[in-house]
């Protein structure tokens, strides 16, 4: 699923606009790749975000 997000832009994880790929939902989160990237050394990849700071596009 394709998510915008539309909090406060913070150039280190989340900007304001742009679109992100949602890899999961977990209660009221979604489980994003932000501008970190992915992590090969990590088995879980992306951070939980609140889903009141996106937008849903598909």
């Amino acid at each position: 699923m394709k998510l915008k997000y539309i909090g406060e832009s913070d150039p280190c994880s989340l900007i304001y606009g742009k679109e992100y790929e949602c890899l999961g939902e977990e209660q009221d989160y979604y489980r994003v790749v932000d501008e970190e990237g992915m992590d090969e050394d990590e088995e879980i990849q992306g951070y939980l975000y609140p889903k009141k700071f996106f937008e849903v596009i598909n």
